[in-house]
């Protein structure tokens, strides 16, 4: 890929002045990950009828929208105990105006390479998390006169779903509209501070989550497997080959025959036997599988909407390698559906309430973009895996038409898995995996035969 010239760093505060001071966080912000997670936009040449000037309308309306979402142009700092808070103290976000020698046709099918490195903005993690913008922007130019625009955005500070809500009203002021959604930015709502109500019996604590994923038999440790190359491939389920996945899935003694299983479940436990396959473990291998819920909907009563934050929660579904490979996919889509269904409103007070009493936060929070080797670790034999199927990540316009393509950043951690819809055709998927380099190509042969 040609190289990228940097031409101007800007930082972006608020239009108007916002309110300032310590902004405490809820617990589920301090959990998991807390670094900035990226996605990419693809643009063609803005047409003859965008009349403006393309940074300028950026920076603007990114300046208008940081009044309404002020949290973003803070700065977090670390608390005793391995917590940390919010400082709300205008200091802005971060926006890089660049430009590439290249086309937008170099791209051949635009999964994540180290070349997209280049259009992301990069966070330097060893600088003091007070300095650290919480949002990040990149816009490149390329010789074509298409453009990409790459958000970083940290996930100590909002989920996807929040992320994807101030981009979407910044293309909303971008084109000259109103606010859709008012930011809801209070936490304390998912603050579990008063004592929880008396119960009719003690509620069972049954939080997978917060234990460490399984080993590899016969390691005390995952170093070894941290240190293996891995590598990243996007493979499409067409609607059909979707179809034929579930059918088998609800064809099982293990299916609910009123209800049958989800997309996500029915994926999910494909994704999950490949991998117990492809990494040949031996049959008694225990093995994990974080999944992460949105818990908008399920608290009692449901969150306000527009909620502001972190409202996911990561759940886990566990098993054995030989257990999965010897029984049909819909016991492997039983265990993640539930997993799914055990997220209640008391499950998740019961969560915060735990997380409330520790001693310290740091071995619940994913630091290996830190650079410690602490935190858990999803990697064999375990798997991550995130739905991103009802997220509203497509049509993203500022006023030059909407992306031709987009999807997330790298993401260069042994099991780590997306499954997002594919933007050009209706009801197919695309899974976006990370998976040793030994053992993809095994991956794929399975992931496919195995339909």
């Amino acid at each position: 890929m040609a190289p990228i010239i940097f031409r101007k760093s800007y930082t972006i505060v608020p239009a108007e002045p916002t309110w300032t001071g310590r902004f405490p966080l809820a617990e589920w912000d301090q959990v998991g990950t807390i670094t900035h997670i990226p996605t990419l936009y693809f643009y063609n040449k803005p047409s003859e009828s965008f009349q403006g000037n393309v940074v300028e309308t950026l920076k603007e309306s990114l300046s208008r929208v940081l009044v309404h979402f002020y949290p973003m142009a803070g700065r977090l700092r670390w608390l005793p105990r391995g917590r940390f808070e919010l400082n709300c103290n205008a200091e802005g976000v971060e926006f890089i105006e660049a430009e590439s020698e290249g086309r937008l046709s170099d791209f051949k099918d635009f999964s994540p390479t180290p070349e997209f490195e280049n259009l992301m903005p990069q966070v330097n993690y060893k600088n003091p998390i007070e300095t650290i913008p919480l949002f990040l922007a990149q816009l490149t130019k390329f010789k074509c006169g298409g453009l990409s625009l790459s958000v970083n955005v940290s996930h100590a500070i909002v989920d996807g779903q929040s992320a994807l809500h101030l981009i979407s009203e910044w293309g909303r002021l971008a084109r000259g509209e109103p606010l859709e959604t008012v930011p809801f930015l209070d936490r304390k709502i998912l603050w579990a501070g008063e004592p929880l109500p008396p119960f009719e019996s003690p509620p069972k604590f049954d939080h997978k989550e917060f234990d460490q994923p399984p080993f590899l038999i016969g390691e005390t440790d995952n170093v070894e497997e941290r240190k293996k190359k891995t590598i990243v491939v996007m493979l499409k389920l067409s609607k059909s080959q979707l179809e034929k996945l579930r059918s088998k899935a609800n064809a099982s003694k293990y299916a609910d025959p009123a209800k049958g299983f989800t997309r996500y479940e029915t994926v999910t436990g494909h994704v999950w036997r490949c991998a117990c396959k492809a990494r040949g473990h031996s049959p008694e291998q225990p093995t994990a599988l974080g999944i992460c819920i949105d818990t908008r909907s399920r608290m009692q009563p449901p969150l306000p909407r527009g909620y502001f934050g972190n409202a996911t929660l990561d759940v886990v579904a566990a098993s054995t390698s030989g257990e999965l490979i010897s029984n049909d996919l819909g016991f492997a889509a039983s265990l993640i559906s539930k997993a799914i269904k055990n997220v209640t409103n008391e499950y998740v007070m019961i969560g915060i309430e735990y997380l409330k009493n520790q001693k310290d936060l740091k071995k619940f929070q994913d630091l290996h973009a830190l650079g410690s080797a602490e935190g858990p670790f999803y990697g064999n034999p375990n798997l991550g895996l995130v739905s991103w199927l009802t997220l509203p990540m497509y049509g993203l316009d500022f006023g030059w038409g909407k992306e031709f393509y987009t999807g997330p950043g790298t993401h260069d951690f042994d099991g780590d898995s997306l499954i997002l819809p594919d933007q050009n055709e209706d009801g197919s998927v695309i899974l976006a995996t990370c998976l040793q380099v030994a053992h993809m190509e095994a991956f794929k042969k399975h992931f496919y035969d195995d339909i």
